[in-house]
């Protein structure tokens, strides 16, 4: 028998010390609830992903991250939890309280017990002015270091089959809100989700139009620029159901590894229109955390639900381990314990720790025993 346990009405912002700027809440809170409290009461989280319902403590047990050089995942963010262990003992962790089970217990992927309260560093609410542009993909790879250093957060998104990206700039701003609501609804409800979707039905029954697909998408991208709270701007909201992997790879593989993949897919032609998400995060010393050790790049790669997922999956997978790529816990993988060994330094003490807090494995499931063994 198994059992699905469920956080979701551990909800709310407990306190904040704005002397240390941390902030404390339940740990199935919604990323979309605490950005809310904390908003209310003057602050915000200091850096986020574009995805914003699902629980800060799922999001950060699995190592989610946004995009900027300067930052973290936001895991990286926490500076103390509360862990509730198999058998039933209730652990406080932090830098200077069991410290070894802190560092192994942000990205814990929720093998090593519950987590029932989360700490997080915070900062001043602060705005952001949001820069979408379009940009060819040689271009952009000549710019990336420039990009990278002169920009809070960049991302960018490329479209196979074409020469195009969509670069996405944000950076803090004094001025005020500027953020129209037509065009935001047009641009991410009509545009952004609407013809996405209409695409993807059209995908779905000629698979053969793969390639047009994907410049018609290319040329629906939108530009635009907004000023607007920092929370209102990372978040999107995501309509169309799609399949994900995302690989971590060494920041000084970007460039060799990106030219690869499109050298891969103009070879191959998989049946791929959905653009591919580049970001960049700072290096970290979380035991599980993909960027542990490293400044790096992410590949995210997607497609339509419907649409068979292998080999594209497969043999992008197998480019990205060519550089010691390290999959993001949270989407679609096929490793195993025998090939994360060699890419996590902390791999078998966080196994270690593992089997001290759960010997008889309660807290796995049949994803996690995959690569757990």
């Amino acid at each position: 028998n198994q059992l699905m346990l469920s956080l979701e009405k551990m909800q709310g912002l407990i306190s904040i010390d704005e002397q240390k700027q941390e902030a404390t809440c339940l740990a199935g809170t919604s990323i979309k609830r605490l950005n809310q409290e904390l908003f209310d009461k003057g602050w915000n989280i200091i850096n986020l992903g574009d995805i914003d319902v699902q629980s800060i403590a799922g999001a950060t047990a699995t190592g989610t991250h946004g995009t900027g050089l300067r930052f973290g995942n936001v895991s990286s963010q926490i500076t103390a939890f509360t862990l509730v262990t198999a058998d039933e003992e209730i652990l406080h962790c932090s830098a200077t309280e069991n410290s070894d089970l802190f560092e192994a217990g942000r990205v814990s992927l929720g093998v090593l017990g519950i987590i029932t309260k989360i700490t997080l560093k915070v900062t001043a609410a602060y705005k952001l002015e949001y820069v979408a542009k379009k940009a060819k993909l040689a271009e952009t790879l000549e710019k990336l270091e420039e990009y990278n250093s002169t920009n809070r957060n960049f991302e960018f998104y490329w479209f196979p089959y074409t020469k195009t990206v969509q670069l996405k700039f944000s950076n803090e701003t004094t001025d005020k809100v500027k953020d129209n609501p037509t065009m935001r609804y047009i641009n991410q409800h009509l545009i952004e989700n609407g013809l996405l979707s209409a695409l993807c039905f059209i995908g779905k029954n000629i698979p053969t139009s793969y390639s047009v697909l994907s410049k018609m998408i290319g040329w629906g991208a939108t530009s635009e620029r907004k000023i607007n709270h920092s929370h209102l701007v990372y978040a999107t909201p995501r309509y169309v159901r799609f399949k994900e992997m995302e690989y971590n790879i060494p920041l000084e593989n970007f460039k060799e590894v990106m030219m690869r993949v499109v050298e891969k897919i103009h070879a191959e032609h998989y049946r791929v229109y959905f653009p591919i998400e580049c970001r960049f995060v700072k290096g970290d010393d979380l035991w599980l955390s993909p960027s542990y050790g490293r400044d790096s790049a992410y590949i995210a790669f997607h497609v339509d639900h419907r649409t068979p997922h292998n080999p594209y999956f497969k043999d992008m997978e197998a480019l990205m381990m060519e550089y010691d790529g390290r999959p993001h816990w949270g989407k679609m993988n096929t490793r195993q314990s025998e090939n994360l060994v060699t890419t996590y330094p902390m791999w078998k003490s966080f196994q270690q720790m593992r089997m001290q807090l759960d010997p008889e494995g309660l807290f796995m499931t049949d994803y996690t025993e995959e690569f757990m063994g």
